[in-house]
């Protein structure tokens, strides 16, 4: 095989990678049925991993869709789990957060919950 053709070939594998991923991420949040996310997630971050050991053969497709920080990626390895059940730093951000309100305030409908 010719250099062009490897790359091309690498540049395929890579963008059908990035495909996977999406289609795994859309499974993983609408799900088709119950106990299906948690599998989803983890192919999922498989296959971010492997999209991210490509990348740097390929610098002129588009970046992997996560951070390919190779500190990150051995923290993802070693966390898979936690990776695959949205648990830890691997959580997603609060879409609610519980608002205090302050003393002597006036309690108005709605008070203690407010979008992020």
């Amino acid at each position: 095989m010719t250099d062009h053709t490897i790359h091309a070939t690498y540049a395929q594998v890579y963008n059908t990678l990035r495909d996977a991923s999406a289609t795994l991420e859309y499974l993983k949040k609408e799900g088709v049925e119950e106990g299906v996310e948690p599998h989803a997630g983890a192919a999922m971050w498989g296959v971010r991993f492997a999209i991210t050991v490509l990348y740097p053969l390929l610098p002129c497709q588009p970046a992997p869709p996560v951070d390919y920080d190779p500190q990150k990626l051995l923290d993802l390895a070693a966390h898979w789990r936690d990776a695959a059940f949205d648990l830890g730093e691997f959580a997603p951000e609060p879409v609610l957060r519980v608002v205090r309100g302050e003393e002597g305030a006036t309690r108005a409908p709605g008070d203690g919950v407010q979008g992020a």
